[in-house]
């Protein structure tokens, strides 16, 4: 996670890892999360962040890599860089409280990246709940801001749940229906635990999200048949008509309304878009109109956090050790498949595919950033 001292823009650009074959995969490059870190960070430097911001957006979505969420990791620098460079996004935008109510906080993220004004918002939020035991941050004025589960975590290491929320253009349609007027509108929750590592889930409410059906469309790979339908409401396998089309949601209409009240509270408390008012996929989303909801939740003002760590290690543990269904090699409680992932991409370095790779490549090249082939 983000905090000062991170390897940002401090050492020369490093050349690529060399490259490696995977199964199935195509080709790949590992590269360290430090070395990643710092090349994102120069890109978005040069675009026009500041040093602090460029490294905060650059270490969110390695981050996201870095725990195998790909679909919200550095596959978006060209997006990212398209956004601040003709998309309309202020590359020196400055999130700021203009509405305070005790522990009700309205945040306007002054047209930043919306990391940048996600992480001002629960950095707040987790500053109130100090002292009010639980605050909740709701913010307009700003735009996409990735994975979910990085402000979720911001306040772990100091005993708060973090609850985080946040709009999506509309990707789908009513149960019933084959209008894309809702949005898949993500909620991540976080909880500390003792030993074990702290229980984390980052869910949109549709099967999947469009970022996971363009990396199996990079791949030339069908999707699996719950994922989507095509544009007139048939279920699809074909990632090309799935971009086109409509996401499944979970849980059929319980999952559209789960996304259609988390879209409400990310958007109408802060007087941020919603649905269809912040664009659509064809389009894109008209900058700075995103709105984004978080929830911080100080554990000992309920419970002795000790006592509370040491019971959630043990609902993990009880999880984990569980018995298996055939054909299950594991069982993982939220967020334990992920800290795997990142112990391991940590020692051994974090997969990119070459689709990935020449997009970070393109985006270098627009910045003016050198980095090695």
């Amino acid at each position: 996670m983000y905090f000062p001292g991170c390897p940002f823009a401090t050492e020369p650009p490093l050349p690529w890892i060399p490259m490696a074959l995977y199964p199935g995969t195509g080709r790949e490059a590992r590269i360290a999360y430090p070395d990643l870190v710092s090349l994102v960070s120069r890109i978005f430097g040069a675009l026009g962040m500041s040093s602090h911001d460029a490294g905060l957006l650059a270490d969110t979505l390695a981050m996201a890599d870095l725990r195998g969420i790909h679909s919200h990791g550095v596959l978006r620098v060209p997006d990212y860089a398209a956004k601040l460079t003709t998309g309309g996004v202020d590359p020196r935008g400055a999130p700021r409280i203009v509405r305070d109510q005790g522990a009700a906080l309205v945040v306007d993220g002054g047209n930043a990246m919306g990391q940048i004004a996600a992480h001002f918002a629960m950095e707040r939020a987790i500053g109130r709940a100090r002292t009010a035991n639980v605050a909740l941050a709701a913010v307009r004025g700003s735009n996409h801001c990735g994975a979910m589960f990085y402000h979720a975590m911001q306040g772990l290491s100091e005993g708060i749940i973090g609850l985080c929320a946040t709009n999506a253009l509309p990707t789908m349609a009513p149960w019933g229906g084959i209008d894309k007027i809702v949005g898949i509108n993500p909620l991540a929750i976080a909880v500390p635990a003792g030993q074990e590592s702290p229980l984390v889930v980052d869910t949109a409410f549709s099967y999947s999200s469009h970022g996971k059906i363009r990396v199996y469309h990079q791949k030339g790979e069908s999707i699996p048949p719950n994922w989507a339908f095509n544009k007139d409401g048939a279920p699809t396998t074909n990632a090309a008509e799935a971009i086109e089309g409509l996401l499944q949601p979970i849980g059929e209409y319980k999952g559209v309304a789960l996304a259609v009240l988390f879209g409400v509270l990310s958007s109408l408390l802060a007087g941020a878009a919603y649905g269809t008012e912040l664009g659509n996929m064809e389009s894109g989303p008209t900058a700075g109109l995103d709105g984004h909801f978080f929830l911080a939740i100080r554990v000992d003002a309920f419970e002795e956090l000790p006592r509370f760590r040491a019971r959630a290690d043990a609902v993990i543990r009880q999880i984990r050790e569980g018995r298996r269904a055939a054909g299950a090699a594991r069982i993982h409680a939220p967020g334990g498949l992920e800290a795997e992932i990142e112990q391991r991409y940590r020692e051994e370095g974090i997969p990119l595919n070459e689709v990935t790779l020449d997009g970070l490549r393109t985006a270098a090249g627009l910045a003016g950033v050198s980095i090695a082939p």
